[in-house]
């Protein structure tokens, strides 16, 4: 075979090759497009946020803004920007808020001309969000178990996504979601290994400090992060007191006791807003360039 032959033959080789991975890649985009358009989002969003009472008495917790948008808005776009923009809104305390400042969304963030004598309104530039939101009240002192089993209709009997309306993350939702559907069991759960808000000292036996480390990972606790993926089969897991149970007792504790329940271990950023020390290490955080604004 002459040297041009053998060239031509190889860059053919190696072209198909190519074209292979890219039909491929354009495969497995267009079917997690279409797993991501059919997958919807159900955020817990009812609590009264007690121990953020400095904002929380004003309005729900999630409303309290970061940035100056609502940290609920930052774990929307969180998952918008992997293509879950349909969201289930589990309201309680304060919820007319929230049905307000998403009814009033589209003319908050625009540019408009109100001509006041016939009452028109004309939109000019808009800023909109391509968000879907249903907002379901499920009660003022319900528990987090009974809001998610009162959503349920709206998730269309289809595997879904779920977490808490206080906590930011830079997971990779699309991982998570191929994660959930590598082990075929009802619900993952995000683990992830918080830093201690103290220093930590390494004494040897005589008491002399050998380490210290400033707010250290915990290397050897892993706890729920949120950022669920939920089959439809949770239902069975829901009973019918569920409005007086935590999602975190009975319904996870059963689901780890029957092997349905699996973790996934995610060693990146995740911070959950619990008082006011957390919100200001928040808006610190957005102002320096936010590790969990990857939009």
């Amino acid at each position: 075979m002459d040297i041009g032959l053998s060239l031509r033959l190889r860059y053919f080789i190696a072209f198909n090759k190519s074209l292979e991975m890219l039909i491929k890649a354009l495969y497995w985009a267009e079917i997690l497009s279409y797993i991501a358009s059919c997958m919807k989002v159900v955020l817990f969003a009812g609590g009264f946020g007690t121990r953020i009472s400095e904002e929380s008495h004003l309005k729900p917790k999630p409303m309290i803004e970061i940035g100056g948008k609502p940290i609920l808005w930052h774990i929307m776009k969180s998952y918008a920007q992997y293509g879950y923009k349909e969201f289930i809104i589990c309201c309680g305390y304060k919820g007319w808020m929230i049905k307000e400042y998403f009814s009033n969304y589209f003319k908050r963030h625009a540019d408009i001309t109100v001509d006041l004598s016939n009452n028109n309104v004309d939109v000019h530039q808009t800023g909109e969000e391509d968000f879907k939101i249903t907002m379901v009240d499920t009660g003022l002192h319900t528990m987090t178990a009974g809001r998610l089993k009162q959503v349920l209709k709206y998730t269309d009997d289809k595997p879904f996504m779920l977490t808490y309306g206080d906590g930011v993350c830079d997971i990779n939702v699309a991982d998570l979601v191929k994660f959930h559907d590598s082990h075929g069991k009802i619900c993952t759960m995000t683990a992830i290994q918080p830093s201690s808000r103290f220093g930590v000292i390494r004494m040897d036996d005589g008491g002399v400090v050998e380490t210290f480390e400033e707010k250290p990972a915990d290397s050897g606790t892993w706890i729920n992060g949120g950022f669920f993926v939920i089959n439809p089969e949770i239902k069975k897991y829901l009973h019918s007191g569920a409005n007086d149970v935590m999602w975190e007792r009975q319904p996870l504790h059963d689901l780890a006791k029957d092997g349905q329940l699996v973790g996934h271990r995610y060693g990146g950023f995740w911070k959950c807003m619990d008082t006011l020390r957390d919100k200001n290490d928040l808006e610190q955080m957005w102002s320096e360039g936010a590790p969990w604004k990857k939009w």
